[in-house]
């Protein structure tokens, strides 16, 4: 047994939610780059072109069963919510800087918590309350109301934000039972077939760069969804929300090392307050966990001497 399948499922849907984000920010990071040598679209297209080109690889012998499922609708639905949220972020990155695109998206952890809630049935709690509210706290100190960072271009990392958390919550439903591959599947061919009828009107010829990053971000897109969707599956969707958040410390640091963007100490600070929250749900949760199977274990050994 491997370290991973020793940890609970809590555990484990943090793990693959951190996995998750860091992906997602270098698929970012890399859209950023190529989006002042392509058309943005361009960008989109290949991000799902590049998934759904992987999918079919490393699925193909069998397709017939990925291609099942059961939620035919609710598939529909989550396609939907993540090519929205890719195209309104992808788009916004082009106005903003890429850490403060991430801190306005990243406010959808509280609406994926509150969201599980009234149409999941998952219980808050309030440690995991106490431990949202402290990253929102966290994340609007990173935003600061009424600086540079809101003007109008910020409207689009705010729709994706939304469109984000619909998606975690509809990708929680269907995870409970349906192949993981089939959800990547769907929404990688969603946005594919949407994305082939756009393309031509926007297309120009990429130079050599420019093409190998749009392959290099059609796998990266594939990790990262693979990660969210396994991260889902694992836990309740109010529990590892805030996690999350890590994905701003990763733009912090691609913008850093990429763009030349420093964070000022203000930006910092509520970094660290949203990594504080999110260690201290993890340690909370677990510890609550592995006292529970310990309790468990002592009510059975009790119940074996009678």
């Amino acid at each position: 047994m491997s370290a991973l399948d020793r940890l609970g499922p809590e555990a484990r849907g943090i793990f693959f939610m951190i996995c998750a984000m860091i992906s997602m920010s270098t698929m970012d990071a890399t859209a950023k780059l190529l989006s002042s040598q392509v058309d943005t679209v361009m960008v989109l297209w290949a991000r799902y072109l590049g998934q759904t080109l992987f999918v079919l690889v490393l699925v193909g012998p069998r397709l017939r069963q990925v291609v099942r499922t059961r939620y035919p609708k609710l598939q529909f639905l989550r396609s939907v919510f993540v090519v929205s949220a890719t195209t309104f972020f992808f788009f916004g990155i082009r106005s903003l800087g890429l850490a403060e695109s991430t801190a306005i998206v990243d406010l959808n952890p509280v609406l994926v918590t509150l969201g599980a809630a009234l149409f999941l049935g998952e219980g808050i709690g309030l440690r995991r309350l106490l431990g949202v509210l402290a990253a929102l706290v966290g994340a609007l100190i990173v935003i600061r109301p009424g600086s540079e960072v809101f003007q109008p271009a910020s409207i689009l990392p705010l729709c994706a934000a939304f469109s984000f958390a619909g998606y975690a919550l509809v990708t929680r439903f269907v995870g409970l039972d349906e192949d993981v591959w089939t959800s990547l599947f769907y929404s990688a061919l969603f946005g594919t077939l949407i994305l082939t009828v756009a393309v031509p009107f926007f297309w120009t010829p990429p130079g050599f760069a420019a093409a190998c990053g749009m392959v290099l971000i059609g796998g990266i897109g594939l990790t990262g969804q693979m990660f969210l969707i396994r991260a889902y599956s694992a836990a309740e969707a109010g529990l590892i929300a805030p996690f999350s958040y890590v994905q701003v410390l990763a733009a912090a640091f691609w913008g850093v090392v990429l763009f030349g963007d420093f964070p000022d100490a203000a930006t910092w600070v509520g970094m660290v307050v949203i990594v504080g929250s999110g260690i201290y749900i993890w340690h909370r949760e677990t510890r609550a966990a592995r006292d529970l199977v310990a309790q468990k274990a002592r009510a059975d050994a009790e119940a074996t001497q009678f």
